[in-house]
């Protein structure tokens, strides 16, 4: 793969992940999943501006990567600590970018499966934090799904239908099951909409792998979690998207790299 293709993605990676802090931070109070009673505007407006101190920031300030590290992870206005969040979103989106031009070359495809993993950062972190998977952005990623199945560039219209109501289906009615018998919600239906998302990008034979790799992953960070000194319960909520949108992202790089998932 010629490197310049490789600088380019990362570039463009890290603008895409610096508008994903944008997202990640207004989106969740635009669509009234969080309570903000200093939200104003919307995704473009106003301006970026200090969550702690909101004095606008300068071009200067909005460098991807480079404004934290000059910085010092600290507000110039009122030297409040910025989230690490922003800078490892901003790594992620070039990672992602690179990743997908590594593994599919410069074609559709891999614009396409940028888009996949850029929509599952979001969704991982937004969920990560607040709790909730936005239908805004569960949506849009099944929505793509579907369009790619169109165009055929990972599998069938059939397979990534199937994908869809399958992974919907599943996961509604384990939560169902779980609420009738212990009272509680144990998936939400934010899990069941982002599993669909990701049947109709991988089509239903990604599913079970998804499932099972993404239960691991979540067991392993539960034990990580309590081994670092965290109060969990048996009532304690543990987001479950981070875990399943890692495991479709390993799922189309496996693919990608011609392991059959």
């Amino acid at each position: 793969m010629d490197l310049m293709f490789a600088v380019f993605a990362a570039f463009f990676g890290l603008i895409i992940g610096s508008f994903l802090n944008v997202i990640i931070h207004r989106g969740p109070r635009m669509w009234g999943l969080v309570e903000d009673e200093n939200r104003q505007g919307d995704l473009f407006a106003p301006g970026s501006y200090c969550p702690s101190c909101r004095v606008s920031l300068k071009a200067v300030n909005l460098v991807p990567l480079l404004s934290y590290a000059m910085q010092g992870g600290k507000c110039s206005g009122c030297s409040a600590p910025i989230s690490s969040r922003y800078p490892l979103v901003e790594l992620a989106g070039a990672a992602s970018a690179v990743i997908a031009i590594t593994t599919f070359g410069p074609t559709l495809s891999a614009f396409a499966v940028t888009v996949f993993f850029l929509l599952l950062i979001a969704l991982a972190v937004i969920d990560w934090e607040t709790g909730f998977l936005p239908d805004m952005l569960t949506v849009t990623l099944g929505g793509f799904g579907l369009m790619c199945a169109v165009l055929n560039l990972f599998v069938p219209l059939a397979d990534a239908l199937i994908g869809a109501v399958a992974g919907f289906g599943i996961f509604w009615i384990i939560g169902a099951a779980f609420q009738k018998l212990r009272g509680l919600d144990g998936l939400g239906l934010g899990d069941a909409k982002l599993l669909a998302a990701l049947g109709a990008w991988l089509g239903w034979q990604a599913l079970a792998p998804i499932v099972f790799f993404g239960s691991v992953a979540a067991l392993v960070g539960y034990y990580i979690a309590r081994a670092r000194g965290a109060e969990l319960s048996k009532q304690t909520e543990i987001p479950f998207g981070p875990a399943l949108a890692a495991a479709g992202a390993s799922v189309m790089i496996a693919r990608g790299f011609g392991f059959i998932i």
